[in-house]
């Protein structure tokens, strides 16, 4: 509770000129663990969540500024694809423009490695574009580690990274295997474990797991729902904040 009253004085502080509140970034894994079927759940889920009516309104919470929201997909170290370039979201038709080529969209990179480092930094080099943004935020999701390329975590120090809060959606096998539902809990686990410790970034960064692709669109939604909750504020008295943040 106490790091949301931080990030909401953060907010009330930025500057008057600022518009942008909020950039975000979603980096979604086409690597070669990535069938046709679970490449759809991403991109369709991603569309639906985004078109989701709670979700829409707390996009629109603040109308005297916006968020921008661009979509890339990624697999190897030189495999990086703009789905949907920066988009400015202050209206059903704007979010329409981001989920219509998403739901269009229907022939992936070829599937290569997991190259997440090398992926993030992609992300965060957009992001750098809209540094006048009050928060600069990269979503990435995966099913694996990294196997190609930078390990993610020697990359927090890079000059793309400066102010770059990074997310992540972690999401599992939809083949739990030999080991049934355990299995795939535990696995899920360890995966969870590595994008805490190696991949998210910043003092308010998170993970959210979604069990299998199957669950990628609820698991999405709760991520984005999560990630504009404190800039969804917009009455709460500066004193009133101040007095929360010592109690």
């Amino acid at each position: 509770m106490k790091a949301l009253v931080i990030c909401v004085l953060l907010i009330l502080a930025a500057p008057a000129q600022a518009t942008c509140r909020l950039a975000l970034a979603l980096g979604l894994d086409v690597s070669s663990s990535v069938d046709a079927r679970e490449y759809r759940l991403q991109l369709d889920g991603l569309a639906s969540a985004l078109q989701d009516v709670e979700l829409q309104a707390a996009i629109f919470a603040l109308p005297s500024t916006h968020v921008r929201v661009m979509v890339y997909e990624w697999s190897g170290i030189t495999r990086q694809r703009v789905l949907v370039d920066w988009r400015i979201a202050q209206s059903p038709a704007d979010v329409a423009s981001v989920a219509d080529p998403l739901r269009a969209t229907t022939k992936p990179l070829d599937r290569q490695a997991t190259g997440l480092g090398t992926a993030i930094l992609f992300g965060a080099l957009a992001l750098q574009t809209q540094a006048e943004c009050w928060q600069l935020t990269l979503d990435v999701s995966g099913d694996g580690p990294n196997n190609e390329g930078p390990e993610p975590e020697i990359l927090r120090d890079r000059a793309e990274m400066a102010g770059v809060t990074v997310n992540a959606l972690v999401v599992g096998t939809d083949a739990p295997g030999a080991g049934g539902a355990d299995r795939r809990q535990a696995e899920i686990k360890e995966l969870l474990s590595y994008f805490a410790a190696r991949v998210i970034t910043g003092p308010l960064a998170f993970t959210e797991a979604a069990l299998t692709f199957d669950d990628f669109e609820n698991a999405m939604r709760r991520k984005l729902l999560k990630e504009l909750a404190v800039l969804a504020v917009s009455s709460i008295r500066q004193s009133d904040l101040r007095l929360a943040a010592y109690q």
